[in-house]
């Protein structure tokens, strides 16, 4: 079976691991007719073709500043942050894996069989993150006539934006996509149009006091689809550094993609692949690795400077609140 912790040691670039480990994999799934590692193989080239050709995501991120340039004028006493970036390769990597050990583990406990390759497939066909930008708002307290209105303001004001941003972005050539009813909001702030694109954590309560709207968009000129999230401050607090935080939520993921007891090993190539690709990846050990730009103390102290292991960042854009002396109207 071919893994990718075996070309995590070689010193190499992360474009060259990943052209040498989707080289190997077609070659192997060719081999031995395994269909699920052909998409894998199609998934990774998604990313490598991200990493190589910076042209469209520079026009890409370049539409998205007309979007910061709309919101700096028309909310000038706000703060804000617009941040994008490409998931990362070992993310995406334990992502495809457990997507396939969840949905086999799941479909097996409810049907008391494993699911067709068909519809494996299907699960799989759904990554729509590979890029991902955040919108991060904030009302300065200064521009508050009560600290207690802060919250409510800003969630009216995040709201607007999620209002606007569909229609704005494609006349920059973009297409909202169906949320297909996921995460439906029931917010009055949401206008109704533009609801069935928006997959609501803010109306819809979590365990962890997660916060966020999403919403995907096709780029009809880079033919691939990009995320946006839209937080308020305290919401992104919370995700970052409070209750959701990714820590918190990897944990939750490692737990999900760490059962394998009503599997009987050798009865499910496909899950049996993902599982020891999966375990293999959750025991990394950072500071061990060779990979051109990026190192690590251990795995809480890491420099990557590629987008190995925390993503690479593409679009830093920051505005800080003006006329911080005016009150809102």
């Amino acid at each position: 079976m071919v893994i990718l912790n075996d070309y995590l040691y070689s010193g190499d670039t992360v474009l060259r691991i990943l052209h040498n480990y989707i080289k190997d994999l077609r070659k192997d799934a060719k081999k031995t007719g395994n269909e699920i590692d052909m998409i894998h193989c199609n998934f990774l080239l998604q990313i490598q073709e991200l990493l190589e050709h910076n042209d469209f995501l520079t026009a890409q991120s370049q539409k998205m500043r007309e979007f910061y340039k709309y919101m700096a004028k028309e909310y000038p006493f706000m703060a804000f942050t617009f941040k994008g970036r490409i998931k990362s390769l070992i993310r995406a990597e334990e992502k495809f894996n457990g997507y396939v050990v969840e949905f086999i583990y799941d479909y097996y406990e409810e049907y008391g069989k494993y699911p067709s390759i068909a519809e494996l497939k299907k699960r799989l066909s759904c990554f729509r993150d590979l890029i991902a930008y955040r919108i991060i708002i904030s009302v300065p307290r200064c521009h508050l006539n009560n600290e207690e209105d802060r919250e409510e303001q800003e969630r009216k004001y995040l709201y607007q934006i999620a209002n606007v941003l569909p229609g704005f972005l494609e006349e920059q050539g973009f297409s909202a996509e169906p949320a297909m009813g996921i995460k439906e909001s029931t917010s009055p702030l949401l206008n109704e149009s533009v609801k069935p694109y928006y997959r609501d954590y803010i109306c819809s309560h979590s365990s962890n006091n997660y916060q966020s709207l999403h919403i995907t968009f096709y780029d009809n000129s880079s033919r691939c689809y990009m995320e946006v999230q839209l937080r308020t401050k305290m919401m992104d607090d919370i995700a970052e550094i409070g209750s959701a935080n990714h820590i918190g939520y990897e944990k939750e993921q490692e737990h999900e993609r760490a059962r394998r007891d009503a599997i009987p090993e050798g009865e499910c190539l496909y899950f049996d692949e993902a599982y020891e690709r999966g375990m293999k990846l959750l025991n990394l050990k950072l500071a061990e690795l060779d990979v051109n730009m990026f190192s690590a103390v251990n795995n809480s102290l890491i420099n990557d400077g590629c987008g190995l292991y925390r993503g690479r960042l593409i679009l830093p854009y920051e505005h800080l609140s003006r006329f911080q002396n005016d009150l809102i109207d």
